[in-house]
């Protein structure tokens, strides 16, 4: 693991940034669209901005991406335990106040289909430059 910074993977954060900055706006209601969308999203977001600035295999980083997802629904569960009302409206859209364990689904297809973009990009790469 080292430090870097790739512009591809800051590109493609980059974009799901307004992806998901579009869909907590002007998609608000769009239903499981906007929440379950959103957070196979938001897990691809995470990991492009960590794969930005961290050289690491890309397994370990889906993991943290889906780690990080499954952090706030540990936090939001924590929350409503303890009737804890987040007053900020920007931070109620952006980390939830709901726990659901179809948001624990959406994390882990986001880790999936992050591994699978980067395995599909690992192999077309390795053909191009000739190897197995």
């Amino acid at each position: 693991m080292s430090l870097r910074f790739d512009l591809a993977s800051f590109v493609r954060a980059a974009f799901l940034f307004v992806v998901l900055v579009l869909l907590a706006t002007v998609g608000r209601n769009l239903g499981w669209i906007r929440s379950f969308l959103g957070d196979v999203l938001a897990v691809a977001w995470v990991f492009y901005v960590i794969r930005t600035f961290v050289k690491a295999r890309a397994s370990w980083t889906a993991a943290i991406a889906f780690a990080t997802g499954a952090a706030v629904e540990l936090v939001q569960f924590l929350l409503m335990s303890m009737d804890v009302q987040i007053p900020n409206r920007s931070l109620r859209i952006v980390f939830g106040a709901t726990p659901d364990w179809w948001d624990i689904l959406a994390y882990a297809i986001g880790a999936a289909l992050v591994l699978g973009v980067d395995f599909r990009n690992a192999a077309r790469g390795g053909a191009r430059q000739g190897k197995p």
